[in-house]
């Protein structure tokens, strides 16, 4: 599986393997293991960030996601294989071009977003899961760069206790 193809099933169906907003956080380590940066043990705040490679997820305190983002600006994206967990290593420099390329041939409908779009960064989300998609670098005569990719956070209600410790 391409990096494309795994940014372009999160755009179409807000989902990618276990990783989806509001997806229990342990169907996420039953299938990638314990986050490769990052901690849900400890009594810091919630929620909390961790780390499969440059896939990055919030997790609240009821062990829900709450928020999901690959991190694309880096020569090599480093993602879990949905296999096995293990680092999968994709080639980063993703254009403008190659992204609605991409979600077209998906027939994954997107639209530019203004209100992500100023000085040199340009937006487009994808309608279906109302992913994000950020490209920076914006000039004239450059094809802009996909900087990260996210989906839009839960908007979830948590029913755990607001304190700070560890449930």
């Amino acid at each position: 599986m391409a990096i494309l193809d795994i940014l372009t099933e999160l755009a179409t169906t807000g989902r990618w393997g276990p990783v989806a907003t509001g997806a229990d956080w342990a169907e996420v380590t039953a299938s990638f293991g314990d986050p490769w940066t990052g901690t849900l043990t400890g009594p810091w705040e919630w929620p909390r960030l961790v780390a499969y490679g440059d896939l990055e997820l919030s997790v609240c305190h009821c062990r829900r996601i709450v928020l999901v983002c690959v991190q694309t600006w880096r020569d090599v994206i480093e993602l879990p294989s949905l296999s096995s967990g293990e680092p999968r290593g994709f080639p980063g420099s993703l254009t403008h071009q190659d992204v609605t390329r991409a979600l077209d041939a998906a027939g994954c409908p997107w639209r530019p977003d203004p209100s992500l779009t100023f000085d040199d960064q340009c937006a487009l989300t994808a309608l279906p899961s109302g992913a994000t998609f950020a490209f920076s670098g914006v000039a004239p005569g450059v094809e802009p760069v996909l900087n990260v990719m996210g989906l839009p956070d839960g908007l979830h209600d948590c029913p755990a206790p607001t304190t700070s410790t560890t449930p």
